[in-house]
């Protein structure tokens, strides 16, 4: 019988593959001791699995063979863990969990400190920093990286600097990451030292991701020079880098830069993705250059790029802002998968154009398909009933917005609900509302009100408002114009005069407008009383005659 014994066993093991009960895996274990053949770890770990993880199971039975392995792997302490996890069994998952850290090497637990920081699980990876008795740069990092995912930049610094004082290893890794925790942060000083200190200084390589997290950090604080000088510096640009550049000067509302950095790109980089793309439309929608939107649009035809969620929604917001909602309805049907936004930016472009109830029912669409609206869908819906005077609608999306989908109102809320107030002449209401708000009124909520006080030539209270948001912001010339133009309207040129004095005393500056227009394919940017364009004097005296013309038809 006894020779027989390894026979049996070989035979036993190939049944491993296909029969993988309990009892089964018992019986090759006993038969194994029995022949006093050491177990292989695999099927040790086999039989592990098995009792922990299957129920009723028998967790006894697996622990006893837990303690049998040397050196077990992370796969089998995790087996443990859910196995006293799935019988209820918290405090034996504790205690096997504090032993897996006093036992595990700095492998096993980087390895996990580095799944709590992916998964965000901040609580759980600072317990097991606290706990680990060895860290390195990978530790640090990992520490970085998830509160820089969590929102708390500061903390993320904090990591780096205890990090700099336990001599670990500063590399392009950690680089990165403490760049994204100062362009969260805003902290400019720290980013601009952390490039003087490890970058100009070669500590760590300029390689494709510090250069792009350098352009990031730089744009995200505003200082797009400075982005554009890390850019031009990098050894090697991708996609990302690129990507970087043009979104940075998109967010600063450096829209024709980003354009002609785009131009750059498809000469001299390499294909965009759709991110870049995303970027590039609103740029073009901002700047209402829809012939450029439409090339672009039509060279992503051509490269067969994949029109989603991400690019579809801006490319929707683009031709709704150029006016051609024909266009943005056929963009947001041709997408396979319609999330919150590509629904919000068609619900936006309609309310934009004061196409009311199209609005409204495809807010009721979007609903019906289940998908969940957000604070921008509102701010579309609301719009939507400003331009169609609906009041009673607009309240009830407002409190619906709160109650129903628990969306706390933002400013700009709050601004939808006095401009709909406000226009149907619901002025004191408006007012109310406005002494209501939770939180400071802020001067375009103000502003709005005094519009809708000029609409309905309520100029007693339009000077109440005016003079209030003079007090807000008396170093900005905003408050100033709009008492002097109702002072204007009112005939009361005394007064009118006192504002534009005390604005020359106070010496507040008008700040000039700004404005673009395309023109076959050719973007003209015009300023206020500016005389720089080559065709500046056939433009003021077409507006001089448009000024006549409509002076003579409201004069009939």
């Amino acid at each position: 019988m006894l020779a027989k014994l390894p026979t049996l066993i070989s035979r036993a093991l190939l049944e491993l593959r296909s029969r993988t009960t309990l009892s089964f895996l018992k019986q090759i274990h006993a038969l194994l001791i029995t022949a006093s053949f050491s177990c292989d770890a695999n099927v040790l770990a086999r039989i592990l699995r098995s009792a922990a993880l299957s129920l009723p199971g028998d967790i006894d039975y697996a622990s006893l063979l837990f303690h049998r392995i040397e050196c077990p792997g992370i796969s089998l302490w995790n087996a443990m863990l859910q196995g006293h996890s799935l019988r209820s069994q918290y405090d034996a998952a504790v205690s096997q969990f504090i032993e897996m850290l006093q036992n595990a090497d700095s492998f096993v637990q980087n390895s996990l400190l580095w799944c709590y920081a992916k998964g965000c699980c901040l609580e759980s990876a600072r317990k097991l920093f606290d706990e680990m008795p060895q860290r390195d740069a990978i530790s640090w990092n990992a520490m970085v990286q998830v509160h820089v995912k969590n929102n708390f930049p500061e903390l993320a610094l904090d990591y780096f600097i205890k990090m700099r004082s336990s001599c670990a290893v500063i590399d392009e890794m950690i680089i990165v990451s403490v760049l994204n925790g100062s362009s969260m942060d805003g902290n400019i000083w720290l980013g601009r030292s952390i490039q003087a200190f490890y970058v100009e200084s070669e500590r760590v390589k300029r390689d494709v991701f510090v250069g792009s997290a350098l352009v990031d950090m730089y744009v995200k604080c505003g200082c797009c020079f400075d982005a554009r000088k890390a850019f031009d510096e990098m050894p090697f640009r991708n996609v990302v880098s690129w990507t970087s550049l043009i979104s940075g000067y998109v967010q600063c509302n450096r829209f024709k830069e980003a354009l002609s950095i785009f131009r750059s790109m498809l000469v001299n980089g390499p294909n965009p993705n759709q991110l870049t793309l995303s970027s590039i439309f609103i740029a073009c929608a901002h700047l209402g250059a829809l012939e450029q939107g439409r090339w672009v649009h039509s060279y992503m035809d051509r490269i067969g790029m994949e029109l989603n969620s991400v690019v579809g929604s801006t490319l929707i917001d683009m031709y709704a802002k150029c006016g051609q909602i024909d266009d943005a309805f056929s963009v947001f049907h041709r997408l396979p998968n319609k999330d919150v936004y590509s629904w919000t930016s068609l619900i936006n472009g309609l309310a934009l154009h004061g196409l009311c109830i199209e609005c409204l029912h495809l807010f009721s669409q979007m609903l019906q398909q289940g998908v969940k609206p957000n604070d921008i869908t509102f701010l579309g819906v609301l719009g939507a009933c400003f331009h169609g005077g609906l009041v009673h609608e607009g309240k009830i999306y407002f409190d619906r917005m709160q109650k129903v989908y628990g969306i706390k109102p933002k400013i700009e809320h709050y601004g939808c609900m006095v401009d709909l107030l406000g226009r149907a002449g619901h002025l004191e209401e408006a007012l109310c509302f406005i002494e209501s708000m939770p939180k400071e009124p802020s001067i375009s909520i103000w502003g709005a009100l005094f519009g809708a006080c000029m609409i309905h030539r309520d100029f007693v209270l339009g000077e109440k408002v005016g003079k209030h948001i003079v007090g807000m912001k008396p170093e900005q010339s905003s408050g100033y114009l709009l008492l002097a133009n109702m002072y204007s309207a009112s005939k009361r040129w005394k007064e009118a005069a006192s504002m534009r004095k005390a604005m020359r005393v106070r010496k507040v500056e008008k700040v000039a407008g700004c404005s673009w227009l395309e023109l076959n394919g050719v973007l003209h940017e015009f300023l206020a009383s500016d005389g720089s364009h080559v065709q500046a004097e056939g433009i003021y005296e077409t507006l001089a005659g448009i000024t006549i013309l409509m002076n003579l038809e409201e004069h009939g």
